[in-house]
């Protein structure tokens, strides 16, 4: 069973940062009181120097999330929400700041945590918060021209219908019309006043023309006598990893700065998640990483059943549930990284030849996730309080299993097979292959080198944190589901660069495979018994109002979900914190210094994929 709330004895973050820093801040710095909600909500003049405080006083060195939310109607405000945490471990400390909707304005933190740079630019491009001393304050997901701050409450979009779904013309009997309608062709882009798409000139470029630098102080590049040349690569390029661009500033051969720039694949899906209903954004959360569609499903899981636990009838998910989360989160992370490293060998140039031999066992655990879910990479299989349907008794696999094409096998005998067996044996392949082969070696090893403290300052998550030598890991730091009493160690390397963080994902596969071990036995002793909790609200659940942080150890990193809710049936807020989009915070720090193909190593080291970056 999973506890979702503190227990009596428990001395909350936010209680012990209040006792330590009351004296210093008086009235400046308060418990948010609010029913269903956590935290401190700090005056935003002293924003700056208590985040310091907490940074530096009391260990709170990493900024997990920042998220904004718009109380139009509740207050009239904006309401930053930073979750900090502590790489020694420990549950976040939510921090607050308030400011009117009028005059959206609030003190940048990027001095802080340099990792809060582009999701305050996020912030800013989607809800309309300024901030303050932020170096490179500018749009990220939407283009310059755009109209409006799409994120805000009263943005309405060129075919908007209505707030929430379901929407009316829906109904049966309803007024159907096709949504193009309402809004006559021609008049579907607004275009800012003074603006003239003829003389448009790429914003995106000008930074680096101004000599901007997302490279924090004291950090400098030798300048050398040479012609500087901005080049692009993407969006339309293979090595990009999908619709991304990097404006790249070359002195001779070497890069001067770099500029990711994204957004190409931007539906706001965070607007689309505060339309649905809570379940209706199940089968969304798909979609963000592709690859990783059940552990996704997992994080929003556990961010809305905490909300859930504010409530007096919440049962939490069985432990058959939970047995059976951790397997499928398990194997997506072995997908998730065999694909990552095969991906890689394509980013430097390498032959493939070696993957094939694991891509067959990548096929056997999709046919094992289509047995279970009706599908192979968009799930949508978890439920709040627990899954949507048990393991069945037989399946049949397409791929070859025991020299059979297809073949119909017991569903337990064909996971002991593949846990057991093929898993362990293509991995020792992997390893065998490619980690003394000198393409690898020679184009990874002091490549794309990211410090301890630049990891952390960043806000870098996942193999990029622990290829890093910190050992952060969310299944060990702020446990959840049964991984407390699963026996397995947080890999952790030491060097940095773009070989480690190979080895790093190398690790974690024999770390999952030792996970999925102590599984089998627990598939087996919990058969029969229930995978859901309680009776009805599966798909339409009554979830309390208050707010809720729900964050996994997703295989690219720590996945959150912030979801507020005002007890109605859709969420009032309901925001991603996508580490494929963080992960790139850090990526011209790491390629400064190196030349172009570098870049395309160090961007297949990070592994991100562009559903999730873009939302």
């Amino acid at each position: 069973m999973t506890e979702h709330a503190p227990t009596a004895d428990t001395v909350l973050p936010a209680d012990d940062a209040l006792n330590q820093l009351s004296a210093r801040f008086g009235d400046a710095l308060q418990r948010d009181t609010r029913p269903g909600y956590e935290g401190l909500i700090v005056d935003p003049d002293h924003l700056v120097a208590v985040a310091t405080a907490l940074r530096d006083d009391l260990g709170y060195d990493y900024l997990a999330s920042a998220t904004a939310v718009d109380y139009l109607g509740k207050g009239d405000h904006f309401e930053m929400v930073y979750h900090l945490c502590q790489t020694s471990g420990g549950p976040p400390l939510v921090l607050k700041a308030q400011t009117p909707r009028e005059t959206a304005t609030l003190p940048s933190l990027v001095g802080v945590w340099p990792g809060a740079e582009f999701q305050e630019r996020e912030a800013w491009d989607l809800m309309g918060i300024r901030f303050e001393g932020h170096p490179d304050l500018r749009r990220i997901l939407m283009w310059e021209g755009f109209a409006g701050h799409p994120l805000r409450k009263d943005w309405k979009e060129a075919y908007y219908e209505q707030d929430q779904k379901p929407f009316d013309s829906r109904w049966p009997g309803g007024h159907v019309r096709r949504a193009e309608e309402l809004v006559p062709y021609g008049r579907n882009v607004r275009y800012p006043d003074g603006f003239s798409p003829e003389d448009y000139e790429e914003i995106a470029e000008t930074p680096q023309a101004r000599g901007l630098s997302s490279l924090g102080p004291g950090v400098e590049v030798e300048e050398l006598a040479t012609d500087r040349l901005v080049v692009n690569l993407g969006p339309q390029h293979p090595s990009t990893h999908g619709v991304f661009r990097m404006s790249i500033m070359l002195s001779g051969e070497e890069i001067v700065s770099l500029k990711p720039i994204m957004g190409y694949l931007h539906r706001n899906h965070e607007k689309i998640g505060e339309r649905n209903t809570f379940i209706q954004n199940m089968p969304f959360t798909d979609r963000l990483d592709y690859i990783c569609s059940l552990s996704n499903n997992l994080g929003y899981a556990l961010a809305v059943e905490k909300l859930m636990a504010l409530g007096a009838r919440y049962q939490p998910p069985t432990y058959r549930a939970e047995v059976i989360r951790v397997l499928m989160a398990e194997l997506t992370r072995i997908v998730n990284h065999i694909w990552a490293i095969g991906f890689l060998l394509n980013d430097l140039g390498a032959y493939f030849t070696p993957m094939m031999y694991v891509i067959n066992e990548r096929e056997l655990i999709l046919d094992f996730f289509e047995a279970v879910t009706g599908s192979r990479m968009m799930c949508n299989y978890m439920r709040f309080g627990g899954v949507a349907a048990d393991l069945p008794e037989r399946m049949r696999s397409e791929a070859q299993l025991l020299n059979d094409r297809v073949r119909d096998v017991n569903t337990m005998e064909y996971l002991r097979d593949l846990i057991t067996e093929r898993l362990p044996r293509a991995i020792d392949q992997i390893d065998t292959y490619l980690t003394t082969s000198e393409v690898v070696t020679n184009r990874c090893i002091g490549v794309g080198v990211l410090t301890r403290e630049d990891a952390i300052a960043t806000s870098a998550a996942g193999p990029v944190l622990r290829a890093s030598g910190v050992p952060y890991d969310v299944r060990r730091a702020d446990p959840y589901s049964i991984y407390p009493e699963l026996e397995f160690d947080v890999a952790c390397r030491t060097h940095g660069d773009v070989y480690d963080r190979y080895l790093i994902r190398l690790d974690e596969l024999h770390q999952s495979l030792r996970i999925l071990n102590q599984i089998l036995p627990r598939l087996v002793d919990t058969e029969g018994e229930p995978i859901f909790a309680g009776r009805g609200g599966m798909y339409s659940p009554r979830v309390p109002a208050g707010e809720a942080y729900g964050r996994v150890e997703n295989p690219k990193g720590e996945l959150g979900f912030y979801v507020v809710s005002d007890g109605g049936q859709n969420p009032w807020r309901y925001h991603v914190r996508a580490p494929s989009f963080i992960n790139l915070t850090p990526l011209e720090r790491m390629c400064v210094g190196h030349k172009v193909a570098d870049v395309v190593a160090i961007l297949g080291s990070i592994d991100i994929v562009l559903g999730e970056t873009d939302r």
